[in-house]
C-alpha cells in the first residue's frame, strides 16, 4: 500500500473511530489482507493501538484505533508556542486580559463564519457551511442528520487542543460563537468534549 493509503488509513480512523481491518478495508476500497499488512506497519511505528473484544461466539474481533503518536500526525496549531503565549498572557495582563483576547479571536470568527454562512437559508445548509470553515481550520468537521430531526455537527480532531486545555475559555467562547452564528431559533448542545476523554467534540444541533 502506497503512503498516500496510509495516510487514509490514520484518517479514516481518526474520522470514523475504532474499526476492524474489514472494516478499514470496505471504507477504503482495498484488500482486507493488504489493510492488515499496513496496520501491522503502523503499530511498529506506534500509530496504532488494538483491542480484541470477545463475542459470544467465534474468535475475539480485533478492533484498531490510533495511538497518542497517531493523534500527533494531525496538526496541533503549534501547541506548545500557542500554551506558552497564554501564559504569558496570564502572567501579565491577567484572567481579564486573557478573556478579551479569547473574546476577539471569537469575534473574528464570528464575522467570518456570518459572511460563509450568509447564502443559507435551511439549517443544514448553515451547518454545511460551517463544516467547511472549521475544516479549513484543522477541525475536520462533518455534519449528520438524525431520525428525530437533528443534527450532529461533529469535529473529529481539535487544532488548538493543548491551548484548550490550558484554558478552556476556549471551549466555552466556541459553544457560544456556534449558538450566535446559527441563531436564537437553534439550540446547540455539546455532548461529547476531547477534553473530557471523547475522542472528538459532538455537538447535538436541533429547531426549538
Amino acid at each position: 500500500m502506497s503512503d498516500r493509503t496510509k495516510d487514509r488509513l490514520l484518517f479514516a480512523l481518526k474520522s470514523r473511530g475504532p474499526n476492524t481491518a474489514a472494516g478499514l478495508a470496505k471504507h477504503l476500497g482495498v484488500t482486507a489482507v493488504a489493510v492488515r499488512q499496513h496496520l501491522d506497519a503502523l503499530l511498529d511505528l506506534g500509530c496504532v493501538e488494538y483491542e480484541d473484544l470477545k463475542g459470544s461466539v467465534g474468535r475475539p474481533r480485533r478492533t484498531w484505533h490510533l495511538s497518542e503518536a497517531g493523534n500527533r500526525k494531525f496538526p496541533d496549531n503549534h501547541s506548545g508556542v500557542l500554551v506558552d503565549l497564554l501564559g504569558n498572557i496570564k502572567e501579565v495582563y491577567g484572567e481579564e486580559g486573557l478573556q478579551r483576547l479569547i473574546d476577539a479571536r471569537a469575534g473574528q470568527s464570528r464575522i467570518s463564519y456570518l459572511a460563509a454562512l450568509s447564502k443559507a437559508e435551511t439549517l443544514i445548509e448553515k451547518l454545511e457551511c460551517l463544516a467547511q470553515q472549521r475544516s479549513e481550520e484543522g477541525y475536520m468537521a462533518e455534519v449528520q442528520k438524525e431520525a428525530d430531526g437533528s443534527f450532529l455537527f461533529v469535529e473529529n480532531h481539535c487544532s488548538i487542543c493543548a491551548a484548550a486545555r490550558s484554558c478552556q475559555h476556549f471551549c466555552r467562547s466556541e459553544l457560544e460563537l456556534f449558538q450566535d452564528v446559527l441563531g436564537e431559533e437553534v439550540r446547540v448542545e455539546r455532548i461529547e468534549h476531547i477534553l473530557n476523554g471523547d475522542r472528538r467534540c459532538l455537538y447535538r444541533v436541533s429547531s426549538h
